[in-house]
């Protein structure tokens, strides 16, 4: 695809904002459908990770519940991310009626039934909610995890047993490592005629030089109506360390592709109100505003040393922590 049909697919997603009694449209957080779900959600979302590491979980609490009550609904989650804290946090925030305007979503790591099942229910204890709007199998970054999830007893019966027994809305998967292994992904769930509704991956400024998820998953997913969630704008924070653009820009780079949902991390009111405000102020960039970001990072971006979730094993909670896995086939 070109840059000006991903462009024209970005507008088409996106619908107009749902208003408040009494809101300013100018606070208004714009909208976008959710692949083939009929869902439309705002078009940022919160990382969860970075509402499980302040050392005051009040602070954390207090992040979830002003991220919803600014239209941030889209919250994501992990079964592993900080040890637990991470959901165990969120579903304090979500009480008092916060769950009801929440759109929840958490992964889990196991690549068998049994043990994808079990953090699923780990999960939702944690969450204090009786079902998840979306679950979607973490860190899809192995060669073998296509064959692995979708083997008789493997973590793909979990999530389909879920979504059937109503614990799962929608299901999907994620993962930072590789776009080739992203495309196994897809291709075996069209072998085994399983269709996933969402799709998690890096999508930035420096990822558009280089074994780019961008240029070579996006399309797949748009073809098939599979919603797009783009995570690590700022690439873990490595984007801003390598100086190729500021967090506005990434943030905008990112909004400004066909993605359903712009997941942010977090960490402070502070940086929570720097995603509200480009969020609320979204205007797509221009193809000349695009072409000269990318000329402007093309050289940081090169052999993907500042991308090191897809070189390095550092970012792999899974491969720290191999028994988050389950049981090998």
């Amino acid at each position: 695809m070109t840059r000006r049909e991903f462009l024209q697919l970005s507008a088409a997603l996106t619908v107009a904002p749902e208003l408040a009694s009494g809101a300013s449209p100018a606070r208004a957080i714009p909208r976008r459908r959710l692949g083939r779900t009929g869902v439309e959600l705002p078009m940022v979302g919160l990382g969860g990770w970075h509402v499980g590491c302040q050392s005051d979980e009040k602070e954390s609490i207090a992040i979830v519940r002003a991220a919803i009550d600014g239209g941030i609904t889209f919250l994501d989650n992990c079964w592993d991310y900080n040890e637990g804290q991470s959901e165990l946090r969120m579903g304090k925030a979500l009480r008092d009626g916060y769950r009801n305007r929440a759109f929840l979503m958490t992964k889990v790591d196991g690549r068998d039934r049994r043990t994808a099942s079990r953090q699923l229910e780990e999960s939702l204890r944690r969450l204090r909610t009786d079902h998840l709007d979306l679950v979607q199998l973490h860190e899809v970054i192995y060669p073998n995890d296509p064959e692995r999830a979708f083997a008789p007893g493997g973590a793909i019966e979990a999530l389909a047993e879920a979504k059937k027994a109503g614990k799962a809305r929608f299901v999907g998967f994620t993962g930072h490592k590789s776009p080739e292994i992203h495309l196994a992904m897809l291709r075996a769930a069209a072998a085994h005629g399983f269709r996933f509704d969402t799709v998690q991956m890096p999508l930035n400024v420096l990822d558009a030089h280089h074994d780019s998820f961008e240029k070579k998953v996006l399309p797949v997913l748009l073809e098939e109506g599979i919603g797009v969630l783009g995570m690590k704008s700022m690439g873990d924070g490595l984007v801003l360390e390598s100086k190729a653009a500021t967090p506005e820009e990434c943030l905008h780079y990112q909004m400004s592709l066909p993605v359903s949902v712009t997941i942010t991390g977090c960490d402070s009111m502070k940086v929570l109100d720097q995603a509200l405000r480009v969020a609320r102020g979204f205007t797509p960039l221009l193809e000349s505003e695009i072409e000269s970001l990318l000329a402007r990072t093309a050289a940081a971006a090169q052999g993907g040393r500042w991308e090191k979730y897809k070189t390095e094993r550092e970012f792999d909670g899974t491969f720290a922590s191999p028994e988050w896995l389950g049981t090998p086939a």
